[in-house]
């Protein structure tokens, strides 16, 4: 970053607008008001040039994502689709839905084949690295359908640790969104990763699941959009990840 003008770089004002963030004359106004940084430091001079190819620019804390190559869709995934980008058995899977696509895409996480729901597809592979590791935190929101109705104290057992074969889980959130015909509709919030951990902890406490679907990951909404249905992630949502990870 520099703020000589003749310096090799565009300026910041140009960067912004081209990302989508404002019109030019609407970034300069960020700039002067202090809500831009570049690389950690916030700038107020219209002079500053940057370089689109390194610079890590955040607006009121979110990052602007620069790099036109870059891609982040969410998919609804159907059920009976298998979370890999190619099956040599010749199953549905993921990769059918973006093949027409010339970007090398890359699934962020897995979703068994009978679970539905968001999935994120990528070719940015610092943000799904961080989204996939544990030490990271991003939450995950899941709509699971169980038989009976559940107990009162089920969500305080469930938040407090199960102890499963492959070591203890905890989730965040827990609440009942529905009840009736003898099957109960619940919502958990949890930011591991482990195979099958829902239908796992569920079965667990004597719950197996019927039907599960992946309702969010961090910010990122499902939606309304019916099964199969792929969509681009907006500015927002995307910085909200990238914020997440602490990129």
């Amino acid at each position: 970053m520099t703020s000589d003008p003749e310096t090799e770089g565009v300026r910041l004002q140009k960067v912004l607008a081209k990302a989508g963030v404002a019109s030019r004359r609407a970034a300069e106004d960020l700039i002067t008001q202090g809500r831009v940084s570049v690389d950690g430091r916030v700038v107020r001079e219209l002079g500053t040039r940057v370089d689109p190819d390194e610079a890590v620019i955040h607006v009121d804390g979110t990052r602007v994502i620069l790099r036109d190559d870059l891609v982040h869709l969410a998919l609804n995934k159907p059920r009976g689709v298998h979370t890999t980008m190619y099956d040599d058995q010749g199953r549905p899977c993921v990769g059918d839905y973006v093949n027409h696509r010339s970007e090398r895409l890359f699934h962020v996480g897995r979703l068994d084949a009978e679970t539905e729901g968001l999935l994120l597809l990528t070719n940015d592979g610092d943000l799904a690295h961080r989204l996939m590791h544990p030490s990271y935190h991003v939450p995950k929101t899941y709509l699971a359908e169980v038989d009976g109705k559940v107990p009162r104290g089920l969500g305080k057992e469930l938040k407090a640790g199960i102890e499963l074969e492959d070591g203890p889980v905890r989730v965040d959130e827990f609440r009942v969104k529905d009840s009736q015909g003898g099957r109960t509709l619940l919502e958990i919030v949890l930011h591991e990763g482990r195979k099958h951990i829902v239908r796992r902890l569920l079965a667990e406490v004597g719950f197996p699941v019927r039907k599960l679907v992946r309702t969010a990951v961090g910010d990122v909404q499902l939606g309304n959009g019916k099964p199969g249905t792929l969509r681009r992630l907006n500015r927002d949502e995307v910085g909200g990840l990238y914020r997440r990870v602490g990129l």
